[in-house]
């Protein structure tokens, strides 16, 4: 067995507090990490309060592990002692049916969520917020040598959920693209968006983002606190990436889409009642989930090379609580990353 020190929370209600746990004895396909930093998702906070149900606790939350290499089984191949590394969503899947065939491994029946969850050995998963993972090879991701780390950590959630729809749909130049919402998921979107060249729109609530909007490269900027804003962008985006959480209402934003234009939902929003007749114009409204591994990989490259990374409030273990706080009321730009050098302090 593989000691582990984190935080975890013992039940829904209460807080994250130092918690001794063991991992699994390493295998011959697993590598061993030491955890440098790990990002602070929302759905860390939705799980730890079990907003989704199923949650097991005790939990140690967080699926934006990045770190360096401790030991590798004797047969890991892509990955040696010392190298960088990490571990996203996703540590597990079947390997065999058609998701994973198609390197969805996130849309498998059976995939491993790296926490709150049961492997196949029936053992619960504990996060990154934590000084070790043990993780099967297939699911450890390469860092480019060039990459800041910090910065990189959330692009193992909310870089690839954007990325992911992005790539799929083939947004990119001539095309006009919606985003909504500047948070976490919004901010990365809008920086994808315009990396792939791109027109953007940002659809938020509050004048007052429009600045940082500026800032990371929106061309145009709708205030949805007032309906009669909607009517200048009526019929004209390609693409809307839908990054909010909260419950909201999607016929106006469906109402700015052109001819066969799609709506992407991935803020992982309560159900919505949606218009049939909104839906006229051959539109679409869908969904999308993170990415697999390979495209996960793809990410990570690309976001080097481009310098595509995420704007991160890097932090102690100690103000841990004081983030999740913070999170609830959006106060972050625009993700939290914890510094796992400070977990013993």
């Amino acid at each position: 067995m593989v000691h582990s020190h984190g935080y975890a929370v013992q039940d829904a209600k209460s807080s994250l507090a130092p918690f001794d746990f063991e991992r699994r004895e390493p295998g011959p396909s697993d590598v061993v990490i030491d955890i440098s930093f790990c990002g602070i998702c929302h759905s860390d906070l939705h799980q730890m309060r079990n907003d989704w149900g199923g949650a097991i606790f005790p939990m140690v939350p967080g699926h934006e592990i990045m770190g360096k290499v401790r030991s590798v089984g004797a047969d890991v191949k892509k990955f040696k002692v010392g190298d960088l590394a990490a571990v996203g969503c996703l540590v597990g899947s079947c390997g065999s049916c058609d998701a994973c065939k198609h390197d969805w491994e996130h849309d498998c029946p059976k995939q491993v969520w790296t926490y709150s969850h049961k492997d196949k050995r029936g053992d619960v998963t504990q996060g990154g917020y934590s000084d070790c993972i043990v993780v099967e090879e297939q699911y450890v991701l390469r860092l480019p040598e060039k990459i800041n780390v910090a910065a990189a950590a959330p692009l193992l959630c909310a870089g690839i959920t954007t990325y992911s729809p992005i790539r799929r749909f083939k947004m990119g130049k001539g095309h006009k693209v919606g985003v909504v919402g500047l948070g976490g998921l919004g901010h990365m979107a809008i920086k994808f968006a315009k990396a792939f060249g791109a027109h953007v729109t940002l659809f938020t609530h509050s004048s007052g983002k429009s600045e940082d909007a500026k800032r990371l490269g929106v061309d145009e900027i709708v205030i949805t606190k007032d309906p009669a804003n909607f009517k200048a962008v009526a019929n004209s985006l390609d693409f809307i990436l839908d990054t909010v959480s909260a419950a909201h209402d999607y016929q106006p934003y469906l109402g700015t889409l052109c001819l066969e234009g799609s709506m992407i939902l991935l803020g992982a929003p309560p159900a919505a009642p949606v218009s049939f007749f909104n839906l006229f114009g051959r539109k679409v409204l869908t969904s999308s989930n993170i990415g697999g591994i390979a495209e996960t990989q793809e990410m990570l490259d690309y976001c080097a090379e481009h310098n595509v990374l995420c704007d991160v409030e890097v932090i102690p273990m100690a103000k841990v609580n004081e983030a999740m706080e913070r999170l609830e009321k959006s106060d972050v730009k625009y993700r939290f990353v914890i510094d796992m050098a400070t977990l013993k302090q």
